[in-house]
């Protein structure tokens, strides 16, 4: 039993390990029916934990979704370097780890904070229009530039050598697998990552995410049923301004908002140029994402006829 063409929203899946996350995308299209899904972010095979799948109209959203805070429960094995930063890669080289636990909380704790990293050589990130993945199997190493990524917290569980459990918090586009194996080439024993789980992706936790049995297609659409999140729950962090209907027609048409459409409204959140606000109907369903071309203080003093507003996504849900 399909759910249905018309569902729109984001389903978080409790991703399981041994499958790509482009599999559960199709597992998802497969239960539910829906034509467009897309995931915000990808986990390697050997992990598992959070993955936000987006439905419908809701893929319209995955740019703002893919770069919020992530956070990881890891596994690190100290001494041991593969070709693709796990222990699913090829071993390079084995060494016994000469290290103490306080070194090993002092290196992972230095690289809390900004810095630059690179990406895996086996990794999903383009470079000359092809993902470092398949130039690196067949076996043409292509240097790949440095991004700016952040760690916010990092706390140790346990050590018990030679493995090492963590937890992390970071910026999106950060590869753990990559940290793992700065911080074994940092106590010179190397190191890759042994188990990955994500627990959370934005506003996205492991409390949320439903588990898919391939052997029960009625249970997981009832399990995506009731996991579904309406688009108009989803970048709770952005301001929402709610147009008059005869506008919200008009947004869904792809006309952009003027001064017309707030000059006579009194309750405008404070905003600047270059904001990011959720347009909503009147039932509070997902209209639009804009972007403000003038701060709230400008709106009063504008003609009705100036766009005030840049149309970033428009949404037809129904």
């Amino acid at each position: 039993m399909y759910i249905g063409l018309e569902m729109n929203g984001v389903v978080v899946i409790d991703k399981p390990p041994g499958v790509t996350s482009h599999d559960v995308v199709l597992d998802v299209r497969k239960v539910t029916g829906v034509k467009k899904a897309g995931h915000t972010g990808t986990l390697d095979p050997l992990a598992t934990g959070v993955l936000p799948v987006c439905l419908g109209e809701a893929t319209k959203l995955v740019p703002f979704l893919v770069s919020v805070t992530k956070d990881y429960r890891v596994s690190m094995l100290l001494g041991v370097r593969t070709d693709t930063l796990d222990i699913e890669g090829a071993v390079l080289e084995e060494k016994e780890p000469q290290v103490t636990d306080r070194g090993v909380i002092d290196a992972l704790q230095g690289f809390l904070g900004r810095s630059e990293q690179f990406p895996p050589r086996y990794s999903a990130v383009k470079v000359r229009g092809r993902a470092l993945y398949k130039w690196a199997r067949q076996g043409i190493v292509v240097d790949s530039p440095p991004r700016m990524v952040e760690i916010y917290d990092l706390t140790v569980e346990q050590i018990s050598l030679p493995y090492v459990t963590f937890r992390m918090s970071c910026s999106g586009g950060t590869y753990v697998r990559s940290l793992c194996a700065d911080v074994g080439d940092l106590l010179g024993c190397g190191a890759c990552v042994a188990g990955l789980r994500r627990t959370r992706s934005g506003i996205f936790s492991e409390a949320a995410a439903i588990v898919l049995d391939r052997k029960d297609r009625q249970g997981n659409d009832e399990r995506v049923r009731a996991g579904l999140i309406p688009m108009a729950e989803l970048l709770p962090g952005m301001k929402t301004i709610a147009p008059e209907d005869p506008w919200v027609k008009r947004i869904k048409d792809g006309v952009h908002p003027r001064a017309e459409m707030v000059n006579r409204r009194d309750d405008i959140p404070f905003l600047d140029s270059g904001d990011m606000v959720k347009l909503t109907g009147s039932n509070g369903e997902l209209v639009a994402i804009a972007e403000l071309l003038c701060g709230s203080r400008e709106l009063a003093g504008l003609q009705n006829d100036v766009p005030v507003m840049r149309l970033l996504r428009v949404f037809k849900e129904n």
